[in-house]
């Protein structure tokens, strides 16, 4: 497989692999080019490769900073701006996993808590199942949310970088 093949089709998997993410595919194509770039590229190399508008790469690229997936670079002499993407994977990981708990988990998580102790006066089996129901699964997304909460201070305070490193 020739280079540029096997690179498109790496940015093309991981575009298809951004939708898993909650993320949308272009924007994770351009995540995948950065990542593999081996220096910073500006909009129009990104806009070159990928065929896409000025806009959508704006956007997108607006989008990946948010996430912190991508940072902006300047280059002295240079109007243009550049776009680098955190080529460590467990610090895209704990990224992604942060985003994805405020964006989805923590939502979800108060709408569990609401309806688990809402003041349901009906007495049916219905009712009674619907309320033990939903407080277990807030129980278990609260749970979720704490674990993804003290694996990402790991990878943020020196004595767990410390201990992920000895683990390696």
């Amino acid at each position: 497989m020739e280079f540029k093949e096997a690179k498109n089709k790496f940015i093309q998997t991981w575009g298809a692999l951004g939708s898993q993410w909650g993320i949308n595919k272009t924007m994770a194509q351009i995540h995948a080019l950065l990542m593999v770039a081996p220096e910073p590229l500006s909009m129009e190399d990104i806009m070159e490769e990928l065929y896409i508008s000025r806009g959508n790469a704006s956007m997108n690229l607006r989008a990946l900073m948010d996430w912190g997936l991508v940072n902006k670079e300047l280059k002295p002499g240079e109007r243009k701006e550049f776009f680098s993407a955190e080529k460590d994977l467990d610090e895209v990981a704990v990224k992604v996993a942060q985003e994805r708990s405020r964006r989805e988990i923590k939502p979800t998580l108060k709408v569990l808590k609401e309806v688990s102790s809402a003041n349901i006066t009906e007495t049916s089996a219905e009712a009674k199942q619907f309320k033990e129901q939903t407080a277990k699964l807030y129980d278990f997304v609260n749970k979720v949310d704490n674990m993804i909460e003290k694996v990402t201070e790991l990878k943020t305070n020196w004595l767990g970088r410390l201990v992920m490193k000895i683990m390696k």
